[in-house]
């Protein structure tokens, strides 16, 4: 194990770490007080691995949404689409959902899960199946997305009710990018990762990471071709705090998040509460707190688990990391969102 644990900020990663599965490699890395502390445990690799830093990749699963979102909201204030541009706009007459509720959705309702979409795309299911326990989506292909739309029905109208989709935060990072002449990997990282300095992070395999396991056993790189924008990114611990920095301070002129200024406030506007849903922003979670908000987003692979969460007053952040995937008896997330709100509190005294 290798930290950076000095002071009292510190001593809050240690219970953290615990909650990791003993034979996981972990990366946690907190923000607060204008300092950082960072615990690594592990390695890249049960054999011939190298000890896991905060430089190590690791795949983040539903966390790509908030990259997503923010991809969106940048697009959205330079004018190329708009919050309530309706799924008419972007896709052919043949090819929206069945039933008059498919006519009324909008980028903003696949933005906040509230577009009635199912969790997956139809069709899906039968190619996942001989690849359940490693990649269910690789054999699920770009060019059969809109035969899928087509099939959906719109279960009530949208923005009625919360419904978590992976197939609508995927069909949205497809049309924000179906127009260009790059994909969602390479946009992604003009747009965002290359403003925000994220160096150590991409869309899709192809660079080294850490080696996930799902129930002890290895994993192969997780590849998601028709549905990148719903959970394709790597990145390291460093990035992501990196990131959740400029979420905190979109203002500071000497931070790297002044160039997407505009995006960064848009993705945490609070938007209306459906029904029974938890409060959303563009792909965050929000927690009123009275100690201050609080924002979040959990992510998942077949090999992989990972929380990331922020508060923009006072400034905390914390990012948690583990090559494991979860299971029923997993408090990794949980006890991530519990550092949060410790950290926070901590720091609001």
């Amino acid at each position: 194990m290798s930290s950076d644990l000095a002071g009292p900020l510190g001593t809050l990663l240690e219970p953290m770490a615990e909650a990791a599965d003993r034979r996981a490699s972990t990366v946690i890395s907190v923000y607060a007080d204008g300092e950082t502390a960072t615990l690594c445990r592990g390695s890249t690799a049960r054999t011939a691995g190298v000890p896991v830093t905060d430089r190590t990749r690791f795949e983040l699963g539903s966390v790509t949404k908030t990259f997503t979102a923010l991809l969106f909201a940048d697009m959205a204030a330079r004018g190329e689409v708009s919050l309530e541009e309706p799924l008419s706009a972007r896709v052919p007459r043949w090819a929206l959902p069945r039933g008059p509720a498919g006519a009324g959705i909008t980028l903003e309702h696949l933005a906040t899960h509230t577009s009635g979409l199912p969790r997956l795309p139809p069709g899906l299911l039968r190619t996942a199946v001989p690849y359940w326990t490693t990649n269910p989506y690789q054999a699920y292909p770009a060019h059969r997305l809109l035969d899928s739309l087509a099939r959906t029905r719109v279960r009530g109208r949208p923005g009625a009710r919360v419904r978590y989709s992976n197939f609508g935060m995927g069909l949205l990072g497809h049309l924000l990018t179906s127009r260009g002449t790059t994909g969602y990997g390479p946009m992604l990282e003009a747009r965002v990762l290359r403003p925000l300095g994220l160096g150590d992070t991409s869309a899709g395999p192809g660079e080294p990471q850490a080696t996930g396991h799902w129930h002890g056993r290895p994993r192969p790189p997780f590849v998601i071709p028709a549905l990148p924008g719903a959970g394709a990114v790597r990145s390291s611990a460093r990035d992501l705090l990196r990131y959740l920095r400029c979420h905190i301070a979109p203002d500071s002129p000497s931070g790297p998040g002044i160039s997407l200024r505009g995006a960064l406030y848009e993705v945490v506007r609070p938007r209306p509460r459906a029904p029974g849903g938890p409060e959303l922003c563009l792909a965050w979670t929000r927690r009123a707190l009275p100690g201050g908000d609080l924002y979040f987003h959990l992510g998942a692979t077949r090999g992989f688990t990972t929380f990331i969460g922020f508060g923009q007053d006072p400034a905390v952040a914390v990012v948690a990391l583990t090559n494991i995937s979860p299971t029923l008896s997993c408090r990794f997330t949980q006890a991530g969102y519990d550092l949060l709100r410790a950290v926070s509190g901590r720091s609001g005294r």
